[in-house]
């Protein structure tokens, strides 16, 4: 779908820790790395002429069913993307970020508020029911002054 809506001028640079094969799109990149790496971003960064117009994230850690440390690690994977979002997001841009119903979420949202004109979240039909996964949308990226 990334690849379809930024068109064949546009480039989709994907990051996952398993090996992907590649994808039939030519404007489809795939890095294998952890995203939290800074060698990782760097690259990624170079991939996408040094800034970006959108940062997807479908980051979750592996459950451990500890529901505290699931949380957490949730938590914290959703903070790094926002840290690396900031400093890859073109202004105006767009970041779609995976969250977890936990007491940081009104927190988080708050953050993403002050950094981004409008945020709302979703719940995607395809998500399974009992899931505490959301989307946040926030879009029209406030570049630092």
């Amino acid at each position: 779908m990334a690849a379809r809506a930024v068109g064949p001028t546009g480039r989709v640079v994907g990051v996952d820790l398993q090996p992907l094969d590649p994808l039939p799109e030519r404007n489809v990149l795939l890095v294998h790395g952890d995203i939290s790496d800074p060698t990782v971003q760097e690259h990624v960064a170079r991939l996408c002429d040094g800034k970006a117009d959108v940062v997807l994230s479908d980051l979750s850690p592996k459950l451990s069913g500890i529901k505290a440390r699931d949380e957490a690690q949730a938590q914290d994977l959703a903070d790094r993307v926002l840290a690396w979002a900031s400093a890859l997001l073109r202004a105006d841009g767009t970041l779609v970020v995976k969250l977890f119903m936990s007491e940081d979420l009104q927190r988080y949202l708050h953050v993403l508020r002050e950094r981004f004109r409008r945020v709302r979240t979703t719940r995607p039909e395809a998500t399974r029911k009992g899931s505490a996964e959301i989307y946040a949308v926030a879009t029209g990226f406030l570049t630092p002054d």
